[in-house]
């Protein structure tokens, strides 16, 4: 009997791609002379999940500068809590205003 030669199966490699990466924005938020200074932090702990401590700096600098510094999100995500915490401000009628910008 004759013996078969067997051929192992074609392999074709597969390319490695590097996930591409969405943009980071850097979230800011702007001082008003309404919305109390705990419902800032309490936004800024809940929707930002930033620390009481932290979220109290970022709140007393943008008291006294008009703005601060946030974090800085993939822009999707900066978006979202941005809604989120412009919505929380909504219903409890403050003024709380947060916006983006691209990260140089």
């Amino acid at each position: 009997m004759a013996r078969e030669t067997l051929t192992p199966p074609q392999i074709q490699p597969v390319p490695v791609t590097e996930p591409e990466l969405e943009p980071m924005y850097r979230v800011i938020i702007h001082n008003d002379d309404v919305t109390p200074m705990d419902f800032v932090i309490l936004v800024l702990e809940r929707f930002f999940f930033i620390s009481f401590e932290a979220a109290a700096g970022i709140t007393l600098y943008a008291h006294f500068n008009g703005a601060a510094y946030v974090q800085s999100l993939p822009q999707n995500e900066a978006q979202k809590r941005i809604a989120r915490a412009h919505f929380a401000a909504g219903i409890e009628g403050y003024p709380l205003r947060f916006t983006m910008e691209p990260e140089t």
